[in-house]
C-alpha cells in the first residue's frame, strides 16, 4: 500500500480482514440457510409427491445444485477478478446472493403452484453457487494481498472464519423458529432466516464499499500486465496446482458437509437412537463456535510452522473421527455426539486455516483470482456437492452408517495425497519485486 505509513498500512489491513470477514459471513449465511431448510423442509415442501427417502435426495440433489454452479461461478468472477479487480467482484457476488437468497425466502411450495416450485427452487440456488463461486476467491486475495509477509496465514484466515460464523449465524436463526409448531415451521417459519437476509447483505454492502483495491492487482492495472484470458493462462500455466489444490479441498469441503448439514438429518430421522432436530442444531451450533477460534489460530500457527503440515494433519484427523462421529449418534447420547463433533470440526479447521495463505501463494498475482477459484471451487464439486447425496445413497444400499465413515476416510486419503505432492509456501515472496512485464514473460517460457 505505497503513500501510506506503517500506521496506516496496519489499519487498513485489519479494515480489510474485518470486511473480509463480515462479507464472507453474509455470504455463506446465504448458502448455508438452504443446506439446513434442505434437510428439514425442502423434501416434504417441494417434493411432496415423492416418498420420505426420495423426497431427501431430491431436495439434497437441488443442495448439490449450487455446488456445480461453484466454478462456473469461480471462471466468470475469477477472469474478471484478474482483469478489473476483486473489490468490485466481491461487490457484485454479495448482491447476487443477496437477491438469490430473499427470493427463495419468498417462493411458494409445491402445493401453490406445481412443478414450477422446484424448477424455480433448482434456478435461484444455481444463482446463489454462482455468487459463493465469486466469493471466495475475491475475499482471500483482499486479505492476503493486503497482509505483510509473516502474517499471511492469520490475516488470510479472517475470510475463512466467515465459514464458521455464517453458519453460526444461519444455526441461530434455525433454532429461534425450530421450536415453533410443526405445521407453522413448515408454513413460514423457515422463510424467516431466508428474508433476515435482506438486512445483512445491507450491512456487508455498506463496509464494502468503504476497503481499498488489493494493493497486488493495483500494481497489475499499473503496469498493464492483465492477462487478456485469465483462465485459459492459468490452466496453461498452472495445470498441476489446479488439479492438486482441488484434490486437497475435496475431504474439507465432503466432511465439512456431512457435518453441518446431512447429519442433522441423520440425527434426526435415521440413527438408531433419534434426538431433537433443536439438539442437533445446537451442537453444530456449538462446534462452529470452537471452529470460529481454531481457524485463526491455525493460520497464525502456520506462519510459523508452515502451511503443508498442519493441512495434513488435519486431512488425518478428518478421516479417523469419522467412525466414533456415527457410532455415538447412533447411540443418541447428545454429550458424545458433542464431543466428537466438536474434534471433526477442528481438525478441520486446523488444515482450513491455512488454506486461504496456501492457494493464494501458490500463483502469481496477474492469475491468482482464477488460479485459486478453480482448485477451490474444482474440489467442492466433488466434495460438498455429492458428500450428502453419497452418504444417503451408502446408507439405504448399506443399512448401516459405517459405510457413510469409509467414503470419508477415503476422501481423506486422496487429499492428503494431493497436499502432500503440493509445495510448502509459507516463506514464498508473494510480492513479486522483479517488473511484472519480466514476470509474464517468464510465466510463459515456464511453459
Amino acid at each position: 500500500m505505497p503513500g501510506l505509513d506503517a500506521g496506516s498500512r496496519q489499519r487498513e489491513i485489519r479494515k480489510v480482514a474485518m470486511a473480509s470477514f463480515i462479507g464472507t459471513t453474509i455470504e455463506w449465511y446465504d448458502f448455508f440457510i438452504y443446506g439446513t431448510a434442505a434437510a428439514l423442509v425442502f423434501g416434504a415442501l417441494f417434493f411432496p409427491e415423492f416418498d420420505p427417502l426420495a423426497g431427501t435426495l431430491a431436495a439434497f440433489a437441488t443442495f448439490a445444485v449450487g455446488f456445480f454452479a461453484r466454478p462456473v461461478g469461480g471462471i466468470i468472477f475469477g477472469h474478471f477478478g484478474d482483469r478489473i479487480g476483486r473489490k468490485t467482484m466481491l461487490i457484485i457476488s454479495l448482491m447476487i446472493m443477496g437477491i438469490a437468497t430473499v427470493l427463495i425466502g419468498l417462493l411458494p411450495g409445491y402445493a401453490a403452484i406445481g412443478v414450477a416450485a422446484p424448477i424455480l427452487l433448482v434456478i435461484l440456488r444455481f444463482i446463489q453457487g454462482l455468487a459463493v463461486g465469486g466469493e471466495w476467491g475475491g475475499a482471500v486475495l483482499m486479505a492476503v494481498e493486503h497482509s505483510p509477509p509473516g502474517k499471511r496465514g492469520f490475516y488470510g484466515s479472517w475470510p475463512q472464519m466467515g465459514v464458521p460464523a455464517g453458519l453460526i449465524l444461519s444455526n441461530l436463526m434455525f433454532l429461534s423458529v425450530a421450536s415453533l409448531p410443526e405445521e407453522a415451521f413448515m408454513a413460514w417459519g423457515w422463510r424467516v432466516p431466508f428474508l433476515a437476509s435482506i438486512v445483512l447483505v445491507g450491512v456487508g454492502l455498506f463496509i464494502r464499499f468503504r476497503i481499498m483495491e488489493s494493493p497486488g492487482f493495483a500494481r497489475v492495472k499499473e503496469t498493464g500486465t492483465e492477462a487478456r484470458m485469465p483462465i485459459v493462462e492459468a490452466l496453461r500455466n498452472f495445470p498441476k496446482q489446479i488439479a492438486l489444490a482441488a484434490g486437497a479441498f475435496i475431504i474439507i469441503n465432503a466432511y465439512f458437509y456431512i457435518l453441518v448439514s446431512y447429519i442433522i438429518n441423520y440425527a434426526t430421522m435415521s440413527a438408531a437412537q433419534p434426538i431433537s432436530r433443536s439438539a442437533i442444531i445446537a451442537i453444530v451450533l456449538v462446534s462452529s463456535v470452537i471452529l470460529t477460534f481454531t481457524i485463526p489460530a491455525a493460520g497464525a500457527l502456520s506462519d510459523r510452522v508452515g502451511r503443508r503440515r498442519l493441512y495434513l494433519i488435519g486431512t488425518v484427523g478428518m478421516g479417523l473421527t469419522a467412525f466414533p462421529l456415527f457410532w455415538f449418534t447412533d447411540m443418541g447420547n447428545v454429550a458424545l455426539i458433542l464431543i466428537i463433533h466438536a474434534l471433526a470440526l477442528n481438525f478441520l479447521g486446523l488444515a482450513y486455516g491455512p488454506q486461504a495463505a496456501l492457494y493464494a501463494e501458490t500463483f502469481t498475482t496477474r492469475l491468482r483470482y482464477s488460479g485459486i477459484s478453480l482448485g477451490y471451487q474444482g474440489g467442492s464439486i466433488f466434495g460438498g456437492a455429492l458428500a450428502p447425496l453419497i452418504a444417503t445413497a451408502l446408507l439405504a444400499a448399506t443399512g448401516t452408517s459405517t459405510a457413510i465413515a469409509v467414503y470419508i476416510a477415503v476422501l481423506a486419503v486422496l487429499s492428503f495425497i494431493c497436499m502432500w505432492l503440493m509445495t510448502e509456501t509459507y516463506r514464498k515472496d508473494i510480492d513479486e519485486d522483479v517488473p511484472l512485464r519480466e514476470k509474464v514473460g517468464a510465466e510463459g517460457a515456464a511453459t
